[in-house]
């Protein structure tokens, strides 16, 4: 019998594969970066093709690493960066240019007349969802309204649209040789495009966009039998690939916050807290997405109120890359640790606008509270100090949607190893912050949809189980220290508005 359970994490910078036992402990991985590609200010790119390659060769690299085939593998799970659009042939495999990144704002005119025009209210109460740059369905309209030959394409059944979970299942399981056209619903509840209520796609959404419903794929729930692989793939083997979860309704999953009220924060390329509220649809009042959390086969739909954070970890990497000021990641943690507050500097990296909870497309990224007394030492804490205040916004916005406190917070991805960092986000929030010993949970909760929906794992409690705790951070600011912190928090948020005409 299989022994394992495999899945695919296609995320923002790099792709991933990792296997898991039962106890949900990981036995293998291998990781490969991709391309950045960033054409003009604000635009943000990847290469599907490359994309497909580096997941074929980090399946490849893992399995062998393990000494395991195919055959050792159970069931086949994905998750991806969520809203990322390609538009490919489905006929020949050729996309219609590179894959534009939930990251990028050249849709941000869309949107704006998306709100000018009335249309914002019916998307968000369909959808759940703000008309922003963010979501799958401006990037789609400007795709078929700027790339030649792709709108007569589309209406033909000669282009199809896939977030990359689509993209990632399609070529898996054939591609051009009979591929599978599909997503799970917390993909699709990404786009703009899918209602919330009936988990379909939406004529009237559709028809804002002027998106032909046949270049959709189907939609199933996320744990769910989509197709086997091929023998001839990656895995050399048939294998079910039995789950798809957007990357941070993974991370949900792989938290196993499956109780209303439970919830996660993961840190990665931008930060993502999901607010588990089960089988009701939340409507937002103060800034939050209303999303989809997750259905299991012959399940409930599971739904989840979401602060979506655009720049986190990447400002860490513009650190790094863009100014020089560090030579790893965690040297950014070096760097703090050798002061002990910001002197009063803020930096807020705004720099494709803002997400949660104030949706403003207008603003740019600001350094304020600037004096020659402040070094690299200082700058470096302030942007580990954003990602902390961020997050704050979010639970602030949380507790006035839901009326749950926070009794303590849950944190996975890339980042949660920096423990200066996560000491921060528990002075900043004044709750207790708690990282499991599976710190990358976003693959282990699409490992765990894909074991339910194969047998692999019988029920939730196997999964809860699974669980522990590897380390925990208590508060150490006073109350005065984190109000006055916040204030200024707040203060230089708003000197990042209006910086920029979205029209």
């Amino acid at each position: 019998m299989a022994e394992f359970v495999g899945a695919i994490d296609q995320g923002t910078t790099s792709t991933r594969f990792m296997l898991f036992n039962h106890s949900g402990e990981e036995v293998a991985k291998a990781q490969l970066e991709h391309e950045q590609i960033l054409p003009q200010a604000g635009w943000v790119e990847h290469d599907p093709i490359e994309v497909w390659e580096r997941t074929r060769t980090v399946i490849e690299q893992a399995l062998q690493r393990a000494g395991l085939t195919g055959r050792d593998v159970a069931a086949l799970g994905i998750t991806n960066q969520r809203e990322t659009t390609v538009v490919w042939d489905p006929r020949t495999g050729r996309p219609f240019g590179n894959a534009i990144v939930w990251q990028d704002t050249r849709t941000d005119r869309i949107a704006s007349a998306l709100e000018r025009e009335g249309k914002g209210e019916v998307i968000r109460r369909k959808a759940g969802l703000p008309p922003a740059t963010y979501f799958s369905g401006g990037k789609i309209q400007w795709i078929l309204d700027n790339v030649d030959g792709a709108r007569e394409a589309a209406e033909s059944g000669e282009a199809v649209f896939g977030t990359m979970d689509t993209w990632v299942l399609w070529n898996l399981s054939g591609g051009t040789n009979g591929g599978v056209h599909a997503t799970d619903v917390t993909n699709a509840s990404r786009t703009m495009l899918m209602n919330l209520e009936t988990l379909d796609w939406d004529d009237e959404l559709l028809g804002f966009f002027g998106i032909p419903r046949r270049m959709l794929p189907q939609i199933r729930p996320s744990g769910y039998h989509y197709a086997d692989t091929v023998a001839g793939g990656p895995m050399g083997a048939e294998v079910p690939i039995a789950g798809m979860l957007g990357d941070q309704q993974g991370a949900t999953v792989g938290q196993v916050c499956f109780s209303p009220g439970e919830g996660k924060n993961t840190y990665g390329t931008g930060n993502f807290f999901l607010l588990n509220t089960g089988t009701e649809a939340v409507p937002s009042e103060s800034g939050l997405l209303t999303t989809m959390g997750y259905q299991f086969a012959g399940g409930e739909a599971i739904y989840c109120l979401e602060g979506a954070i655009a720049v986190t970890g990447s400002a860490v990497q513009w650190l790094r890359d863009q100014l020089g000021l560090i030579r790893s990641a965690e040297e950014s943690e070096t760097l703090a640790k050798q002061v002990d507050d910001t002197g009063n500097m803020y930096f807020v990296p705004a720099f494709s606008g803002l997400f949660a909870p104030y949706w403003r497309s207008d603003a740019r990224g600001v350094m304020v509270g600037l004096s020659r007394f402040h070094t690299k030492e200082h700058v470096a804490r302030a942007v580990l100090e954003s990602i902390c205040y961020q997050t704050k916004d979010v639970a602030e916005a949380m507790a006035k949607d839901s009326g749950v406190e926070l009794e303590f917070l849950k944190v996975d991805g890339g980042a949660v190893v920096n423990d200066t960092l996560m000491q921060m986000q528990a002075d900043i929030l004044g709750t207790p912050v708690a990282r499991p010993q599976v710190a990358e949970t976003t693959a282990l909760g699409s490992a765990y949809a894909a074991g339910l929906a194969t047998g692999f794992w019988n029920n939730l409690d196997e999964l809860r189980e699974n669980w522990q705790e590897d380390k925990r951070w208590q508060p150490q600011w006073s109350a005065d220290q984190r109000e006055a912190g916040y204030a200024g928090w707040k203060k230089a948020v708003e000197r990042t508005f209006d910086w920029v005409d979205v029209g």
